[in-house]
């Protein structure tokens, strides 16, 4: 019993001094290196349909922005949503395009923001007649292509985390409005996406 248990405090001691002497980890790899004023940055996107009242739309949406505390930049985003009826199959494009301005403040690895985005989203909507290619229809009657370009605004809370390195886990959502035909139409969008700043 008694060799075991200096054979164990060797092995301790060893194991402990070949440990200290091992190569240093890394302390570097979670440092934030993101001095820059440019930002890039793309994810997914989910929202409500421009200037409808009933479903969601989904896709794609990326941004570049210049600055620190006041941020400038440009966005743009593809999404889509489908609705069907008794009569109708409709699917409904939606392009966003926006000239982005933002108040940010810096908090420790992240920053939050407000920024608020002016611009066109261009809406194509495809609607089908149920069953019309059996009832003979073809055409207008069968299907009609429609193109408008709505003025819109957004605006959005943005939360910024730095990562690793240059790479940021972005977050951001808020209220929209689309005005119709002389209507404004209320809705939302929300981002989850990655960043790139240099």
């Amino acid at each position: 019993m008694r060799r075991l248990s200096i054979a164990l405090l060797l092995s301790l001691a060893l194991g402990g001094r070949a440990r200290a002497e091992g190569p240093a980890a890394p302390d570097d790899v979670w440092r934030v290196r993101s001095v820059g004023r440019l930002a890039v940055d793309a994810g997914v996107l989910v929202g409500r349909p421009a200037a409808w009242d009933t479903g969601m739309t989904t896709g794609v949406g990326a941004g570049l922005s210049v600055g620190q505390r006041l941020v400038w930049g440009v966005r743009a985003s593809w999404s889509t949503a489908t609705e069907s009826s008794l009569a109708w199959a409709v699917a409904r494009q939606d392009l966003r395009l926006r000239a982005a301005a933002a108040v940010q403040h810096a908090a420790g690895r992240g920053a939050f923001a407000l920024r608020l985005e002016v611009g066109p989203t261009l809406v194509r909507e495809d609607r089908v007649r149920n069953q019309g290619k059996r009832a003979g229809l073809s055409g207008s009657d069968l299907e009609t292509i429609t193109w408008a370009a709505l003025p819109a605004a957004d605006l959005q809370a943005v939360i910024t985390v730095h990562v690793a390195g240059p790479w940021l886990l972005i977050v951001s959502g808020g209220p929209s409005l689309t005005v119709s035909g002389g209507t404004a139409h209320g809705g939302w969008t929300a981002q989850l996406g990655t960043g790139w700043q240099p």
